[in-house]
């Protein structure tokens, strides 16, 4: 089912079904009235919806028009309906254990897409931040906290030269997720730096998404999870 919003966007409200994960609103570029009416459009459809990439008057305005909402602003995400509820309350159910791993605290802004995202999908987030390989014993009591957990996922965010997920694919026994960051003096070249050494890691097991994307890392483990129910 395809819903047309008066002409400025047609939603894929059966997506989930469909491909097994549900569509999200992209805030980047559209106004904040666009915005309020896109999301309250699907939310005519389904009882919840996730929004990325928000500017600060895109959250207020989607303060000032939902009451269900949760809004992680250091990620630029948001939850819109019952789900933000759920999460708020923790009463969402969980369909598996990731754990996210940052090489600076610079990249915790897309390491908070990528857990909001997760956990709106149902999983529960281990965090850990600012364990970069510049310093690599801070790696040691993360590694050994994962094995205890039963994480199935590991997504590891780097920017400067990217090294973080090949380390961490040479130390475990687990899918890694890499996702390179625009976060770097000259030659990281916008992420691009980070995003060649990850595709050209020695490490097996690692697979790559596109540079600050934490949602689309986030989508990529869950769907690894749904294969194991």
């Amino acid at each position: 089912m395809i819903k047309d919003v008066d002409g400025i966007a047609k939603l894929d409200v059966f997506r989930e079904f469909r491909s097994g994960k549900p569509e999200a609103i992209f805030a980047q570029s559209k106004t904040p009235e666009e915005l309020v009416k896109i999301v309250r459009a699907y939310l005519e459809c389904r009882d919840s919806v996730l929004v990325t990439r928000l500017s600060e008057e895109q959250m207020s305005a989607l303060r000032n028009n939902f009451d269900q909402i949760l809004i992680n602003e250091r990620g630029r995400i948001a939850v819109v309906g019952e789900r933000a509820r759920l999460l708020k309350e923790g009463k969402i159910e969980r369909v598996g254990k990731i754990a996210v791993f940052t090489a600076g605290t610079s990249d915790i802004g897309v390491a908070e897409e990528c857990v909001t995202t997760a956990e709106f999908l149902g999983l529960e987030v281990l965090k850990f931040y600012d364990v970069g390989v510049a310093c690599i014993y801070r790696l040691i009591e993360p590694l050994r906290k994962i094995k205890e957990e039963n994480v199935d996922v590991i997504v590891a965010i780097a920017g400067m030269e990217g090294a973080l997920p090949s380390v961490l694919a040479g130390l475990i026994d687990l899918p890694i997720v890499a996702v390179p960051t625009s976060v770097g003096y000259g030659v990281n070249l916008n992420g691009l730096t980070p995003l060649f050494s990850m595709l050209l890691g020695c490490s097996s097991g690692v697979a790559v998404v596109n540079i600050d994307n934490g949602f689309g890392a986030a989508v990529f483990a869950y769907l690894i999870m749904r294969r194991k129910l």
